[in-house]
């Protein structure tokens, strides 16, 4: 497991282990802002190059290399 900082994930390259629908490539495109400023950031929004399509992804998912794998391969 590799260690992620969720302040330096914003347009961090992501490659899904398991592609759906040809999903392969992904961009943290944004960071979701938490309800409180005194909370961590917890929440991005990752978009699929291909399809343009956005998900909401807590950022210790991208920690779990059966999911995601860092950079584009």
């Amino acid at each position: 497991m590799h260690q992620l900082n969720p302040k330096k994930l914003l347009l961090s390259k992501w490659t899904a282990a398991k592609p759906v629908n040809k999903e392969k490539h992904f961009l943290v495109r944004s960071v979701v802002k938490p309800a409180s400023e005194d909370l961590p950031i917890e929440l991005f929004e990752l978009e699929a190059v291909h399809s343009g399509r956005t998900q909401i992804i807590h950022w210790r998912d991208l920690q779990d290399e059966a999911q995601w794998l860092q950079g584009w391969k």
